[in-house]
């Protein structure tokens, strides 16, 4: 009897075993099988668990050329989520895998993440909680997000999404963003603006930039610099966008207000100096995981799957490496 081809559930968050939204999995025919350690597997671990794995549900565990060279049965790297700087791209190219991305499931949850660390920080409301905790009674001012300027960086799917909520606010909104969407742009009355433009007159900046190497730093001392000593940097991208020490240097100086990060260089960032500072929100790398979102990004996962199972495209642009589709796995490379 030939022996059933796995999936393995590598985002061991993200589904328990006899969740509905495994059925269609089994359904086809396929056996599960699941990251036990309660963390993100290491580059060792997910290559003792990769034979018979035709497919993953991948969190950011390291698909390197070694993990490729070393599974000759994958066939597909489904991540749940949409950034891939964990994956060697062009190594699983060159060994046939296809890399599938949960692009349009959860930018919405990230616009909503984005929204609420500037409104918390635009009315202190950490340090109002703090101080009612305390039992201290103190009504003081604060910059508020109405009528402000804003500066997105990135203006994808999820920058599009922070760019509606905030016209909601009757902001200003500049965007730095070199291939735009004209249309969509003038629907919001957004001014495209030069990078050192946007940096020095938003009350607000906000990243939405994949990590890739030229987006390393992307946000460094000389940049930080350039921004008002009374606004405020968020990043609910990627940590590697932004030169962290540098951060830390520009808020404990007071050259900056205040910042609000949800992603980090490392993560988790017990060693930052950012985490001793009183001026930054911090959270951890939560801004795409609500209930929705985390539905619609395991299912778009799991059908991702079932389509190249079936030798079919999951869909337009969701395949980084869509002619891998087109070819029988290639021959193993020594």
């Amino acid at each position: 009897m030939t022996p059933k081809r796995r999936v393995l559930i590598a985002a061991h968050f993200a589904a328990k075993p006899g969740d509905p939204l495994l059925q269609p999995l089994l359904d086809a025919g396929f056996e599960l099988s699941w990251n036990t350690t309660g963390r993100f597997l290491t580059e060792p671990e997910l290559l003792s668990v990769l034979p018979r794995v035709f497919g993953t549900i991948a969190a950011i565990e390291p698909y390197t050329a070694k993990v490729f060279a070393g599974a000759p049965d994958l066939r597909i790297v489904s991540r749940f989520g949409v950034g891939y700087d964990q994956i060697d791209v062009a190594a699983a190219t060159r060994y046939g895998v296809a890399v599938a991305m949960a692009f349009g499931a959860n930018h919405e949850a990230v616009a909503d993440y984005t929204l609420t660390l500037m409104l918390a920080l635009a009315d202190d409301l950490v340090t109002h909680h703090q101080q009612m905790r305390q039992r201290r009674w103190i009504m003081d001012f604060h910059p508020g997000l109405w009528g402000s300027t804003v500066g997105i960086i990135g203006l994808g799917r999820i920058g599009k999404a922070v760019a509606r909520r905030c016209h909601g606010f009757q902001t200003t909104i500049l965007a730095y963003e070199p291939e735009p969407d004209l249309e969509f742009v003038r629907s919001l009355d957004i001014r495209l603006v030069p990078l050192e433009t946007l940096l020095r007159e938003a009350d607000f900046v906000t990243l939405h930039l994949p990590s890739i190497p030229q987006t390393t730093r992307f946000i460094n001392r000389e940049r930080l610099a350039l921004m008002k000593p009374t606004a405020f940097l968020v990043n609910t991208a990627r940590g590697a966008l932004v030169d962290e020490a540098a951060l830390a240097e520009a808020l404990a100086a007071g050259r900056l207000a205040g910042a609000g990060l949800d992603v980090f260089a490392a993560e988790p960032p017990w060693d930052s100096p950012i985490l001793s500072l009183d001026n930054v929100l911090l959270s951890p790398h939560s801004a795409a995981s609500d209930q929705r979102a985390k539905r619609a990004v395991f299912k778009r996962a799991v059908e991702s799957i079932l389509a190249v199972a079936d030798g079919r495209d999951p869909g337009p642009g969701l395949v980084l490496n869509p002619e891998v589709l087109r070819s029988e796995r290639r021959t193993r490379l020594v």
